[in-house]
């Protein structure tokens, strides 16, 4: 079992930067496939970005490329997601998520952590 716990949300404004942490925990890791995915109020939960463990090999949804960078600690086994220029549209619950491939949806991922909260607003 891999368990997944999320920190880093808060309250910013459009404009600000944050990072969010996904410290990652449990049976041994091996070579998973690491994302974050979003949902916010109403809306379905979608793809940000996504990482191999080992390799390294990012992935990241349009609409965050070139503001977002997902990276991780491999000695420390944390994942981190930076947001630079946050827009009100970034506002969500962000999850960290953890499974065997890289997929835009989130059936593809098997562990979940609790969810952290963005919000952009001025």
């Amino acid at each position: 079992q891999v368990q997944l716990a999320e920190s880093g949300g808060g309250l910013v404004q459009p404009g600000d930067s944050l990072r969010l942490s996904c410290a990652v925990s449990g049976r041994t890791f091996s070579n998973y496939a690491m994302a974050w995915l979003r949902q916010a109020p109403g809306k379905e939960r979608e793809f940000v970005a996504a990482i191999w463990w080992i390799a390294g090999n990012t992935y990241y949804a349009d609409s965050v490329k070139g503001r977002f960078t997902i990276s991780r600690d491999y000695a420390n086994n944390t994942m981190y997601l930076q947001m630079n220029n946050l827009k009100p549209e970034d506002t969500a619950t962000y999850y960290c998520a953890a499974g065997y491939r890289i997929a835009s949806g989130s059936s593809g991922y098997t562990y979940w952590g609790q969810g952290t909260q963005v919000t952009v607003s001025s």
